[in-house]
């Protein structure tokens, strides 16, 4: 199990993080063509990642909130990424896609995504990562404020919600009309 702490925030323009980033002599990892898909489950997320990079089934659970979370995760490569799609999305039932184009550099433990997301926009996220169980929760916290300060991103630019919940929320909305009270 991994544990990773990150953040994710609106990005309307992400050439200063790109900057910052090689700045600080990030390695640029390459940039992804990404489809998850999201299966129904009775708790927490599983996904499926189809992508030029990175392939793999991932299973987390991470509450939403605006500000550094905390996320457990566990995922495995995988190779057979379409015959996996059909088996998970007969055998759970397929909840949404989000389909992205995701920058992916690396800083030490930290990684970075710079994302541009269909139907809602450009983002960028922080992942501080502790594959080995070594590095304090703490550390992982200091070290996502430490990026948020870098690139410049205030509170009201943080997201609580992952994208597949807001493309979720907004099929919702364009399909049955804004929600009403109570809803």
């Amino acid at each position: 199990m991994v544990r990773n702490v990150e953040i994710k925030a609106r990005c309307d323009d992400p050439s200063p993080v790109r900057d910052r980033l090689r700045a600080e002599g990030a390695d640029f990892r390459g940039t992804d063509h990404q489809r998850d898909s999201y299966y129904r489950v009775p708790a927490g997320r599983l996904k499926l990642r189809q992508g030029n990079i990175e392939k793999a089934v991932i299973r987390y659970h991470r509450p939403d909130q605006s500000g550094p979370k905390t996320s457990e995760v566990l995922l495995a490569p995988v190779v057979h990424d379409e015959a996996l799609a059909r088996i998970l999305a007969d055998a759970l039932g397929l909840l949404v896609v989000v389909d992205k184009v995701r920058e992916i550099y690396f800083i030490g433990n930290v990684k970075f995504h710079i994302d541009s997301v269909g139907g809602l926009g450009r983002f960028v996220e922080i992942e501080a990562i502790d594959a080995s169980g070594d590095i304090p929760r703490e550390e992982l916290e200091r070290q996502c404020h430490h990026y948020m300060q870098a690139f410049g991103i205030r509170e009201p630019d943080l997201v609580s919600e992952s994208y597949s919940d807001m493309l979720l929320r907004l099929h919702h909305q364009t399909s049955e009309g804004p929600p009403g009270p109570g809803t």
